[in-house]
């Protein structure tokens, strides 16, 4: 009779009691994924250049991605180790038995002979290093230092088993190339060669700051080399990591260092638009299916202009060669290569950006926002810091460089977004923020833990995501859901933050509504300026629109370059190279899709 009494009252506890069971989840193991979103999911390094100044940040940049029988090997400025994938999703990092004890700086990585060759000492001056266990990493060195100093390096290995090694970073000089002895200890043959430089008087792209609007010399840097069909594509990118134009373009050539000629189509990688911006500093690779994946930086800038991420985006090459890199919708959910697509170039899921600027509230934020950065925008070289706040209305703002901070980090802070309507939610993204973080290098101990609910009418929610015990480290955890769940409410609940303060910079919800998709832009125009690597677009706002995608291309067919807007009908487009005739188109779009796609105009 006791015992039945009891058992009665926890179970009128249970019914009454509103917060979620935990170990319910939606979400798949991230090595079952289908789908990822930008940037880049791993846990980034926190740098030290300042740590005397107490400013900590995490960055990752100038991937080198490479395939090694069969796995994916990605090595990323600094970060004291790299990562391993079967997949392009779930990354694992690996700490090597022996590496650059300060992490390399932009690291060249190829596939020599059934080993992986390095080369990234922070010095600019180093030995070659190989290992034929990237898993293990217990790397050697070649012994020989070459006998030049070296910035961003990229090591290429020939068909014929011949190594070079392509190399720069400056607004002075042009990006070199030299062949290296692969039986000598990689030691240099002959004299290293200037390639090519920089022409921003004729490249719209190239130019510097941000939307090419300095006139401070650009920077040429971060040269890959590709081969295809017995052409040698060598990238470099373009003007300077810290801009939303930072990009990459293609040279091409029959012989790997030259002659080189400039490929009309470029950039190649460019997103200047979104919510992450930059696609420059990359590399190319092709995964286990023949398709290829282009890995680039992106720029985040505020605790200082070299806080960056990684970006991944669809690539490849047009029947005549011509090499492309998708960035349409690139910070959306886009599907994984093992998933089975119509078209690699489109692997855009179709689900859309539910949460931009919806109403949002909190139970926690902090007033008085102090913060802690590397300021450099006095002398150019760096964006204007964002507005000293930390408001709940940043958190779904569609900008990684703003953010809201919550009082601390404790257990009882939740963050609720209302999408105004019920919807088909697929898919969540937390990107949080390292505001005035005091963390530097990697410890073992952070991870973040948190509950996603949903409900329908604010009262009664259902589990989403529980990742209350997780033990990963996710800067930027994506969610994919199992199976959609319809909700108008989406909540955050935090369990655990590994610094002082949680601070979000935002909050993602992907689905689709169902309402009808935004009329097609009408009253589409395009002048191109007096200066020819301008042009001005234009086109009738269009009502339910949440934004637009503007398109533009050497070809009408091959309309290969996007740019990503919210609320706004213009857009002055200043990418353009000199001598070259474009083809142009515009679309908008919603929660519940994409419209159809303007009349394709052109310019001489």
């Amino acid at each position: 009779m006791k015992f039945t009494s009891v058992l009665l009252i926890l179970l009128a506890i249970t019914a009454c009691d509103p917060s979620p069971s935990k170990n319910q989840t939606n979400v798949p193991d991230k090595s079952d994924f289908s789908t990822y979103c930008n940037p880049v999911d791993i846990d980034y390094s926190y740098m030290s250049h300042y740590a005397f100044r107490k400013v900590a940040y995490r960055s990752g940049a100038d991937p080198a991605v490479i395939n090694f029988k069969g796995k994916y090997y990605m090595f990323v400025t600094r970060s004291h180790g790299y990562w391993v994938s079967d997949d392009m999703s779930d990354w694992q990092f690996i700490r090597p038995q022996n590496w650059y004890f300060n992490g390399s700086n932009a690291p060249a990585a190829a596939v020599l002979n059934e080993e992986v060759i390095v080369l990234g000492d922070p010095s600019g001056h180093g030995a070659v290093i190989k290992t034929d266990d990237p898993d293990l990493g217990d790397w050697e060195t070649t012994f020989s230092v070459i006998p030049i100093a070296i910035q961003d390096p990229d090591l290429f290995v020939d068909d014929d088993g011949r190594v070079y090694l392509y190399e720069e970073s400056s607004n002075l000089f042009p990006i070199r190339g030299i062949e290296l002895d692969a039986d000598q200890y990689f030691i240099p043959i002959g004299e290293e060669k200037d390639l090519f430089k920089l022409h921003p008087d004729d490249h719209g792209w190239e130019r510097f700051g941000q939307d090419h609007r300095s006139d401070i010399d650009p920077f040429i840097e971060g040269p890959w080399m590709s081969k295809h069909n017995g052409t040698y594509y060598l990238e470099y990118s373009a003007p300077g990591t810290q801009w939303n134009v930072y990009g990459d373009g293609v040279y091409t050539s029959e012989h790997p260092l030259g002659p080189f000629e400039y490929a009309p189509y470029n950039p190649i990688s460019y997103k200047p638009g979104g919510f992450l911006n930059g696609a420059g500093h990359g590399s190319t690779v092709e995964d286990n299916n023949g398709n290829f994946w282009h890995y680039a930086t992106m720029a985040i800038s505020v605790n200082y202009k070299f806080e960056r991420r990684i970006g991944m985006y669809p690539a490849g090459f047009e029947d005549d060669g011509q090499m492309y890199v998708n960035t349409a919708y690139g910070d959306y959910p886009h599907y994984l290569p093992e998933a089975e697509v119509d078209e690699h170039k489109e692997r855009f899921t179709g689900w859309m950006l539910l949460s931009y600027q919806k109403p949002v509230t909190t139970n926690s934020t902090l007033n008085n926002v102090e913060i802690n950065v590397v300021d450099e925008s006095d002398s150019g070289y760096m964006l204007e810091q964002e507005d000293k706040v930390a408001e709940i209305s940043l958190i779904n703002d569609e900008n990684i460089r703003t953010y809201w901070v919550a009082e601390n980090n404790s257990d009882s802070i939740f963050v609720e977004v209302d999408l105004t309507e019920a919807m088909n939610v697929k898919a969540i993204q937390i990107n949080f923020q390292d505001y005035n973080a005091e963390i530097f290098g990697r410890p073992d101990t952070l991870k973040q833990q948190f509950v996603i609910e949903g409900s329908l009418d604010g009262e009664q929610w259902e589990m989403i995501a529980d990742y209350s015990e997780n033990e990963r480290d996710q800067p930027h955890a994506y969610l994919e859901l199992i199976k959609p769940v319809k909700a108008r409410y989406v909540r955050y609940r935090n369990v655990y933050f590994p610094n002082k303060y949680l601070a979000i910079s935002e909050f993602r919800v992907f689905g689709n509504g169902e309402g009808p998709v935004p009329a097609q832009p009408a009253d589409f125009e395009v002048e191109r300026q007096k200066d020819r690597r301008n042009a001005d677009l234009s086109w009738n706002e269009v009502a339910d629109a949440t934004g637009y995608v503007i398109y533009w291309g050497i070809r009408k067919d091959r309309l290969n370059n996007s740019a990503l807007m919210y609320g706004q009908n213009s857009y002055e487009l200043r990418a353009l190279n000199v001598d070259q005739p474009y083809f142009y188109q515009v679309e908008a779009f919603n929660e519940n899709g994409i419209s159809e796609r303007s009349e394709i105009l052109s310019t001489e």
